[in-house]
């Protein structure tokens, strides 16, 4: 224990984060991403979100140095999950600042017992399920005549989520502090991201469904001299409008599986579009 911590303890005065501390670093963690890098990913982010922290709770220059050293190793999460994961940090700085035997080990092994778990459910919650639905959602209205009402209900339903969210993880990893990587060990982290995945992949399935369309030309030229001719076309129609657009979408997974750029795939898609259009195998 340091000459600074022994006068805290003795002045009976422990520092305390404030309300307009949380604040800033409740919109820090919104760039976090900003200097993202290949060598250690988000711990430029990182550090930037706690310096407001650092500054209120280490008054000694030489402590802040350390400080910032301390959350500049690798750090990689969801980004919307890593507000949880600050706000334990949070707390354990501060109890660190009022002399708990709390290393920089100790800080850097919840960090790290935090980000995997929180990566692993929060892209299935967020991107798997959470902004498909909104995307569906907007795309309705528009397709229904709502025009610019469903970009901008994705705009404000997307951010208020996630800033709520932010916050509200934010506050209740530094009321929990370190307690809360207990939650952990019974399992409800690994369900509800069973359960997350089963309803993103359910979403797609209704989205597929519902919005993805081939539109072949009609097959009357093709059946109009064989028997039943019309009744083949239906069939045909039918059958081709609940397969082609199945078949393509198992497309575009498999080349995404392959590591073929999504860029490349629309692309392609667009050129695929315009030649079957030209040959009049498309509508």
């Amino acid at each position: 224990m340091d000459h600074n911590q022994q006068n805290n303890l003795t002045s009976h005065q422990p520092l305390r984060l404030h309300k307009m501390d949380f604040f800033k670093i409740f919109w820090r963690s919104g760039i976090e991403q900003g200097s993202w890098n290949f060598e250690r990913m988000q711990n430029l982010g990182f550090a930037y979100i706690m310096a407001p922290a650092i500054k209120r709770l280490y008054p000694d220059i030489e402590q802040r140095k350390s400080a910032m050293k301390r959350h500049l190793g690798f750090f990689n999460t969801s980004p919307i999950m890593q507000s949880l994961i600050t706000g334990v940090v949070l707390s354990m700085e501060e109890q660190r600042a009022n002399g708990a035997d709390i290393s920089d080990a100790n800080i850097n092994a919840v960090k790290t017992a935090m980000m995997g778990p929180m990566g692993g459910f929060g892209d299935p919650l967020w991107l798997g399920t959470i902004r498909p639905v909104l995307s569906a959602f907007a795309v309705s209205l528009v397709l229904s005549g709502y025009g610019i009402f469903g970009p901008i209900l994705f705009f404000l339903g997307w951010n208020i989520l996630r800033l709520i969210f932010r916050y509200m993880s934010q506050m209740a990893g530094y009321h929990r502090g370190a307690d809360i990587i207990t939650l952990f060990n019974t399992g409800i982290i690994k369900n509800v991201g069973n359960v997350t995945s089963v309803f993103g992949v359910f979403m797609m399935g209704v989205i597929v469904a519902r919005w993805v369309k081939v539109d072949f030309a009609s097959f009357a030229n093709v059946f109009a001299s064989m028997p039943n001719g019309h009744w083949l076309t239906v069939l045909s129609n039918e059958s081709v409008d609940v397969i082609a657009p199945i078949g393509l979408t198992f497309i575009c997974v498999w080349l995404i599986r392959k590591q073929i750029s999504p860029v490349w795939i629309i692309l392609g898609l667009f050129v695929l579009g315009i030649l079957g259009y030209s040959v009049r195998i498309l509508a």
